[in-house]
């Protein structure tokens, strides 16, 4: 924050303090005020800001989303939670009238099973305080959120509070909602004439250059964390198998969803959104550990494919994407 502050670079989602994370960062430009305003709805608890008091300094931090999680689950298996409690002799917990708590989760009967979840409403408020407050200030409001979380069974569709956020952000008066920190692309809603973009995937991808790593990243992967060097130590990251209780996936090198994705060139209009071209880009899956993670622009035979896969994401939300010369655009 320090260097930023003295190199005059704009920044948002941290500070030091809860008001000042939350605080939307201005850039002035020729054609008007640009307002950005970021959270992050995945990070360990320790590490969100908190408020001032008359008597206590604020704690620096990023600004969070937090989110309520539940699952709704049938009558009949709740019951059998219930009896399991009992079976295991699990110390009893303070029980709601409307659900019942189990190792820490909470179940709401109904007859459609699964994970539901919404926004924390204090930082859902603060939030939309914060647009509220740049719609009086900037011409253009964008919020940008880090979250990782998406559909238990399907990562590619956002999480039920991300989209319900995100929609608000525009109802406050956002111009554009940009969703990162998944890695791979998710689909793109058209609301009010602005977008809302649920993740464009990775832009730059280079977490296999980096110079050096803790001890424990070592011990992590069977690797002795006092000696080595580091280029094994993501070797054998890739080629770990997956430990019992985690779920089965991926490495990042091996799948070609986290090495694509799309630049999107917004045209305003005042204060209306009047173009939107997306053009496809790849980092270069196939290209030694030096070289891969750049962005560049895809050829037409892979921008094609790119842009196939936007397009499909996007479809659930109605929105309708045209692809020709390499270029994709947006039906507004």
């Amino acid at each position: 924050i320090k260097h930023l502050k003295e190199l005059n670079v704009p920044y948002a989602g941290t500070g030091n303090n809860l008001a000042e994370a939350r605080a939307p960062s201005y850039k002035d430009t020729a054609k008007g005020r640009v307002a950005l305003i970021s959270a992050c709805s995945s990070f360990a608890n320790f590490g969100r800001a908190g408020d001032q008091r008359r008597d206590m300094k604020g704690r620096p931090g990023l600004n969070p989303l937090r989110y309520l999680s539940w699952y709704e689950a049938r009558p009949e298996t709740i019951e059998k939670l219930r009896q399991l409690e009992k079976e295991l002799n699990l110390l009893e917990v303070m029980q709601a009238p409307d659900s019942y708590h189990f190792m820490k989760t909470k179940y709401v009967e109904g007859q459609n099973p699964g994970l539901h979840t919404q926004p924390h409403p204090g930082d859902m408020k603060g939030n939309l305080e914060s647009i509220r407050d740049a719609t009086k200030q900037a011409d253009w409001i964008l919020f940008t959120l880090h979250a990782h979380e998406g559909r238990p069974l399907d990562s590619e569709q956002p999480a039920e509070f991300m989209e319900e956020f995100a929609r608000a952000a525009i109802d406050e008066g956002a111009h554009c909602f940009i969703g990162h920190g998944h890695h791979a692309m998710r689909g793109i809603e058209i609301r009010k004439g602005r977008p809302i973009f649920y993740s464009l995937g990775n832009f730059i991808f280079q977490n296999e250059t980096v110079y050096k790593m803790p001890a424990d990243f070592y011990e992590r992967y069977g690797l002795d964390p006092y000696s080595g060097v580091v280029s094994d130590a993501f070797d054998a990251r890739k080629d770990a198998k997956t430990k019992p209780g985690d779920s089965e996936h991926k490495w990042f090198t091996d799948d070609e969803k986290y090495w694509i994705s799309v630049l999107p060139k917004m045209e305003f209009r005042g204060d209306e959104l009047s173009e939107l071209l997306l053009y496809p880009v790849e980092l270069g899956m196939d290209k030694p550990r030096s070289q891969r993670g750049r962005p560049m622009l895809a050829d037409v035979k892979y921008g094609k494919k790119i842009l196939g896969v936007i397009k499909k994401l996007s479809e659930p939300y109605g929105t309708e994407i045209k692809i020709k010369d390499n270029v994709g655009t947006v039906q507004l």
